[in-house]
């Protein structure tokens, strides 16, 4: 059974700002305003109380990839938890269509159970002008029957879908998306500004790795990424795990959209919480070198061994974010894009007791969902 307790003597992350020497008490599964009288008063001075992460763009970790089998899936998961994602979205990789559906279907199951929050599908309606690590021979234009084929393979799970909107079919499959409450995320793309800008109107909400799988931003040609930073209607996705951005393209990207249209990602592949060796992503045969995921055919970066616990310190020690930035990035952001703001992505009365707690170097020591422990702090070992 969940536990009945008090946190007391931490920073508390608020989305009102932070509260010095605060108290997050938990009944059962949730925060509540005030627990019993009984409830243990656990001493957490010295750390911070922030809400548990949510992971929309991840395709596994633990050695495991969430196009792999259910027993996969659940690996994944759990390491990203131990590693504070709370919440996590299931992202596919491209692959021939049928096999996605057969996979969507799986995992709507998963997320029937609360493993999983929903599935992200990236690819394969994407651009072979800006693949990435995903195979050239399975892409092809995001038809909204195709489109729609999968979503409804997904059994309303599907929470959102990467797409090359320039490509025929592209606006129209946005549209589709829209209509059916599935979030078009622009990205893997060779759009011009002008291209963007009409699938934005169109309905699309979400930057793919900004930044990544995209014409760079030019001065005569802007391209995708300033269309993308500059409409308030766009939440953009950042992988800050030092490989994927330099820290001024971070900061170029909080200055033009603001923390509150932030969302950091992990983009992980199988090495997450593992290490250095030879893994798959899809079809593809990947070599993690130094923790850095590369193709062996072509050398293309192929997802990142992050997990959000190191995106988060970096974000603080390194990139010089508030820790409130930071949680509005890792935690408030993705929540709301997703709609589940009213449960999950804050430390507020009512929500599910979803916490990490954090210590003043900013390394994870607790890690709590839906008032379990999934890594139990020193203060309670």
């Amino acid at each position: 059974m969940a536990p009945s307790l008090v946190l007391a003597g931490a920073r508390v992350v608020l989305p009102s700002g932070v509260v010095e020497d605060g108290r997050v008490s938990v009944e059962g599964t949730r925060i509540v305003a005030r627990a019993a009288d009984s409830a243990p008063v656990i001493d957490v001075s010295g750390h911070w109380l922030i809400p548990g992460f949510v992971d929309i763009h991840n395709h596994g970790g633990g050695g495991a990839s969430f196009s792999g089998t259910a027993d996969d899936v659940l690996t994944a998961v759990r390491t990203h938890r131990a590693h504070g994602t709370t919440t996590l979205v299931a992202s596919t990789v491209t692959d021939e269509t049928d096999l996605l559906a057969r996979q969507a279907g799986m995992l709507s199951e998963l997320a029937e159970q609360g493993e999983i929050a929903g599935i992200h599908f990236e690819g394969p309606f994407i651009s072979p002008c800006r693949k990435g690590a995903h195979s050239e021979a399975l892409l092809r234009d995001p038809d909204p029957a195709e489109v729609r084929k999968l979503i409804d393979a997904a059994r309303g799970r599907a929470v959102m879908v990467t797409l090359a909107t320039e490509l025929p079919g592209g606006v129209d499959s946005v549209r589709l998306l829209a209509e059916h409450g599935v979030i078009a995320a622009i990205g893997h793309t060779d759009a011009t500004y002008e291209q963007t800008v009409q699938a934005i109107d169109a309905g699309a909400t979400v930057a793919t790795h900004l930044f990544n799988a995209m014409p760079a931003l030019g001065h005569r040609a802007p391209g995708p990424i300033a269309a993308l930073l500059e409409d308030e209607r766009v939440t953009v996705e950042l992988i800050n795990d030092g490989t994927h951005l330099h820290p001024a393209a971070l900061q170029l990207a909080f200055h033009h959209a603001g923390a509150d249209r932030v969302a950091f990602i992990t983009d992980a592949m199988d090495a997450a919480g593992t290490g250095d060796g030879r893994y798959m992503l899809g079809p593809l045969e990947v070599e993690v070198s130094e923790g850095v995921a590369r193709l062996v055919q072509g050398g293309s970066i192929a997802g990142s061994t992050l997990t959000l616990d190191r995106a988060f310190k970096r974000a603080v020690t390194v990139d010089g974010l508030p820790v409130q930035d930071a949680v509005t990035a890792l935690s408030v952001n993705p929540a709301r894009l997703l709609g589940l703001f009213d449960r999950i992505g804050s430390l507020e009365p009512g929500k599910d007791a979803d916490l990490l707690l954090v210590d003043a170097d900013f390394d994870l020591k607790g890690v709590m969902r839906r008032g379990e422990w999934v890594v139990t702090p020193p203060q309670l070992a």
